[in-house]
């Protein structure tokens, strides 16, 4: 189901003011709901005291050492085999940013083996899926009908069946052969795992939970590593070395901007800013303070709030400032992240009048609010101006209908749903896609979740489309694409390992939290 893409930004103030209600009903001072979300973790003391070594000359030193190592071994790697597994290694240990240009080489030689091998010959299906998977993944047009040389429903090679597995979540729209693998491989899969050894199930078990290309790639390293020094006693020891070493020093990065960014520490309990959890004359005043961008407009909202909103109006400024500093005063960053704070608050206020009224949108109108309200366009607009695009027209765009980003918006959006519905119906909260599907359809709960997972995944094919079309044309810069490509990842991590406000808070949780601690 499609719905309504346009999605506008308020550029009249009246229209902020006419969200007033007439009704003297609107006066009164409502009492907010708790949504019972759990205490913050992150307080400042816990994050000044941590300790990180990996900041030293002496690891940078190292490290550069190891990567001259690496890079003599992308030189070993003579045959396409060989290429293939040293770049999914790689990739799959964090460092594929390290080595970009030796990957950039080693698959310009994989085509052109491709070119030259015209014969027909059947290959093995490992073979055939890890380049497939390689390619597509960096960017290289390379069609689905390869797997038309290969006999996929005879095999019953496991390392085969994974890379068809993965391989099949890079699919477009419309690739019908890839479909059909991903079935067919993901129910072999299932079948032969309770006959598979530790490490072979851990990998599957690992991939059927959720596919790599679905993971944020640094979430998934630790376990990588962990993996291969546990399982893969063949692996050159410096792959794993140097996958450690970077590990921390990126850590130790992150808990640096931790210590000294201090403002979104600030913010307090975000739990005051859910809109159906708040009444309506405190959403409005909200709405005003985003038009207006006067901190003194929150006067009139409880003390909570006004200091998640003086420290959103701080941060937000400061932000303003740096990237304008960045980019040498040539593009009004503070004025399109208010244009993206407005439209955001605009589209909660929408969701706090269909919670007060009781209202039942339908799935489409549900999904073009909420295009707004799960806040993509927000951080697409803050990345993008973070990454240095002074491109008008570009961030505009984004404002709008840019078609990437607004699939990303619709998977935020999804998964959160899945993630949430069931504390939201609890708390009696407005409807979710699930539920407007439900009435609307007249379907059951499961029934419902299904259509929406089968949303998620058709989405998901024409992120794959856009990212391949934007690579062939450069049409965004490539650090805004897999900036705003993860944060679809990081939303499917979140919820689906209970590790947000509003869903069940799990053991999970302590995992995350160590890819920074």
């Amino acid at each position: 189901m499609e719905c309504n893409k346009q999605v506008q930004v308020v550029d009249d103030e009246q229209q902020v003011v006419s969200c007033h209600l007439k009704s003297a009903s609107f006066d009164e001072i409502q009492q907010r709901r708790s949504a019972n979300y759990k205490p913050n973790i992150w307080q400042y003391d816990f994050l000044q005291s941590l300790p990180s070594i990996y900041d030293g000359v002496e690891y940078k030193l190292r490290a550069e050492s190891l990567k001259e190592n690496v890079k003599d071994i992308f030189v070993e790697a003579k045959d396409q085999l060989a290429k293939l597994e040293l770049i999914d290694i790689i990739r799959k240990l964090g460092l594929g940013d390290l080595f970009a240009e030796e990957t950039h080489k080693a698959l310009q030689t994989v085509v052109s083996s491709m070119k030259n091998n015209k014969n027909g010959e059947e290959e093995e299906l490992y073979m055939t899926a890890l380049r497939f998977k390689l390619l597509r993944l960096h960017g290289y047009d390379i069609s689905q009908d390869v797997f038309n040389a290969v006999s996929i429903t005879k095999c019953s090679d496991i390392k085969g069946l994974l890379e068809l597995f993965e391989a099949s979540y890079l699919a477009f729209e419309g690739e019908t052969i890839l479909d059909e693998a991903k079935a067919f491989s993901m129910e072999a899969l299932r079948n032969v795992y309770p006959t598979l050894d530790l490490n072979l199930a851990k990998e599957v078990a690992h991939a059927l939970e959720l596919p790599m290309h679905w993971r944020v790639q640094w979430f998934d390293v630790k376990w990588r590593i962990t993996m291969y020094e546990t399982y893969n006693k063949n692996i050159d020891k410096r792959f794993l070395e140097l996958a450690k070493l970077n590990f921390n020093t990126v850590q130790a990065i992150l808990q640096k901007d931790l210590r000294t960014n201090r403002h979104w520490l600030n913010i307090g309990d975000w739990d005051m800013l859910g809109t159906q959890t708040a009444n309506l004359k405190h959403i409005n005043y909200i709405n005003l303070f985003a038009f207006r961008w006067d901190s003194s407009k929150t006067l009139d909202l409880p003390e909570c709030m006004k200091t998640c909103f003086q420290a959103l109006y701080d941060i937000t400024n400061e932000i303003a400032s740096d990237i304008q500093e960045l980019n040498g005063w040539q593009v009004q960053a503070l004025l399109h992240m208010r244009k993206a704070w407005i439209g955001f608050c605009k589209a909660l206020f929408v969701e706090a009048k269909w919670y007060n009224k009781g209202y039942s949108p339908s799935l489409e109108e549900y999904l073009s609010n909420a295009l707004i309200s799960s806040g993509a366009i927000v951080i697409s607009i803050h990345t993008m101006l973070s990454v240095g695009s002074t491109d008008e027209k570009i961030i505009n765009l984004l404002g709008k209908d840019e078609d990437l980003v607004y699939n990303i918006s619709i998977i935020t959006r999804l998964y959160n749903d899945l993630g949430t519905s069931m504390a939201e119906k609890e708390r009696g909260d407005a409807p979710s896609s699930i539920h407007c599907y439900m009435r609307e359809m007249n379907v059951s709960e499961k029934e419902a979740e299904e259509h929406i997972k089968s949303m998620i995944n058709n989405t998901w094919k024409k992120i794959n489309g856009q990212c391949l079309k934007n690579q062939s044309h450069n049409l965004l810069p490539c650090s805004f694409v897999k900036v705003t490509t993860n944060v679809a990842r990081m939303v499917q991590c979140l919820y689906q390992f209970g590790l947000v406000m509003g869903s069940a808070f799990k053991t999970k949780r302590l995992e995350t939290i160590s890819f920074l601690f």
